[in-house]
């Protein structure tokens, strides 16, 4: 990818990943007091996922393997196949990435078109599928169709503020004022990558 300044960008939604869907949903609609809706199957990658409004430009999508799926041919995103993320899944699901929007993305090895049911989209993957900067450093997305906010229902969840903690904070803030999000977000240092998010909700502020 380009070095170059994306002007635009802005957050398209918070990946939460879990061990299994199930489990990961429960866990969510217990922390949240919602109802998440169903999403679907990723065929490349096999995972599955569902999804929460966080307005109308936003949302949040919890994401785990899908066991019934074959196994992909290349990793799978969000380094799911790590063997430290499936350590960490195993001791319950977490907020572990984040996804920005922009106009579009140019061709590049790490670029991908993807789709899912009538949804259509270009994504930032590597191709070892490990998360950038461990997750704090966003993956980037432009959507050729309607994006999920718009479709889902709204349960009353906003985002309250994004924290991005990492050993190379100059780095991330770097690389967050190419895409002119450095006032949109927390960066701080922390011994290891994490990303904690607050969600307004109807019941008050819960932490993630």
């Amino acid at each position: 990818m380009s070095a170059g300044r994306l002007t635009g960008a802005r957050l398209d939604h918070l990946v939460v990943a879990a061990q299994t869907l199930e489990a990961g949903r429960a866990w969510l609609e217990d922390r949240l007091g919602v109802t998440l809706s169903p999403g679907g199957e990723h065929t490349l990658f096999g995972t599955h996922n569902a999804l929460l409004s966080l307005g109308p430009d936003a949302y949040l999508e919890i994401i785990a393997v899908n066991p019934a799926a074959c196994a992909p041919a290349r990793p799978r995103w969000f380094s799911l196949d790590d063997p430290a993320m499936k350590a960490r899944l195993a001791a319950g699901p977490a907020l572990i990435h984040w996804v920005v929007r922009v106009s579009g993305l140019p061709p590049a090895p790490e670029v991908l078109s993807l789709s899912r049911g009538a949804l259509r989209w270009t994504l930032t993957v590597p191709v070892d599928g490990q998360l950038p900067m461990g997750g704090v450093q966003p993956s980037l997305i432009a959507w050729q169709t309607q994006a999920p906010p718009s479709r889902l229902p709204d349960a009353g969840v906003r985002l309250g503020g994004l924290r991005l903690g990492t050993p190379e904070p100059a780095t991330l803030r770097a690389a967050l004022d190419r895409l002119d999000l450095i006032d949109e977000v927390e960066v701080y240092e922390a011994p290891q990558p994490e990303v904690q998010a607050t969600l307004l909700t109807r019941e008050g502020p819960v932490d993630l």
